[in-house]
């Protein structure tokens, strides 16, 4: 298993991304190597990955799709397509039956998995930005289904990911493009509500358009 985390700059919340993964890694039932990819850091991201004994990488794109697209491509590179490719980000903490959850659904026979996101504090939002997002979040999910894609949540066969042409080099949108891709290819996609990562709802936003810039929008 392979999981990939693009980062900008995430030295205050790149340790408790990693710690989650640790754990979430511990209860896999297999193997777990996790790429921190470093784009355009010029921070201490570096040094907490090292100290933390993740894999790195640095990319100078500042571009989430293309530092996404740089980790896949370095896990994938010799896996014949049976690697289970795993992404989320540096701000963000998954559960710890994370990759657990995603294997089981695998074996399902799902080649594609969609989670979704918890908002970890909204101290920084009045309300009614959060009851904006709370009623549209709850507008896509239908039991223990959903239709929501996040990058921080996301996991899918080496071969799905090849099929559907890999991650767009956009800033925003590329989860949502590769899971489109996926769809349109004839992949099973499943979306689950067991599959869960807590996110931050910070606004000073790494990508313009990404989730800050959607709750500034609400």
């Amino acid at each position: 298993m392979a999981v990939v985390v693009p980062a900008h700059d995430e030295e205050q919340l790149l340790p408790a991304c990693l710690d989650a993964l640790r754990e979430a890694s511990r209860r896999a039932p297999l193997p777990v190597d996790v790429l921190v990819v470093l784009d355009s850091c010029a921070d201490g991201s570096a040094r907490i990955a090292a100290e933390a004994g993740v894999r790195t990488m640095e990319v100078q794109a500042r571009n989430a799709g293309q530092a996404r697209a740089a980790g896949a491509a370095a896990m994938l590179a010799d896996d014949g397509g049976n690697t289970w490719l795993a992404c989320t980000d540096a701000d963000s903490r998954v559960s710890q039956d994370w990759l657990v959850e995603q294997l089981r659904l695998a074996e399902a026979g799902a080649d594609v998995v969609t989670g979704v996101v918890d908002v970890d504090d909204w101290s920084e939002w009045p309300p009614s930005t959060v009851s904006a997002y709370r009623d549209a979040y709850r507008r896509g999910i239908r039991g223990e289904q959903h239709a929501h894609v996040h990058g921080a949540n996301l996991g899918l066969t080496g071969d799905a990911y090849r099929r559907a042409g890999g991650f767009r080099p956009v800033a925003v949108g590329e989860d949502q493009a590769l899971v489109l891709a996926a769809a349109d290819a004839g992949l099973r996609v499943v979306g689950s509500t067991r599959v869960r990562v807590l996110t931050s709802a910070r606004r000073d936003a790494r990508a313009a358009d990404g989730f800050s810039g959607y709750l500034h929008a609400l």
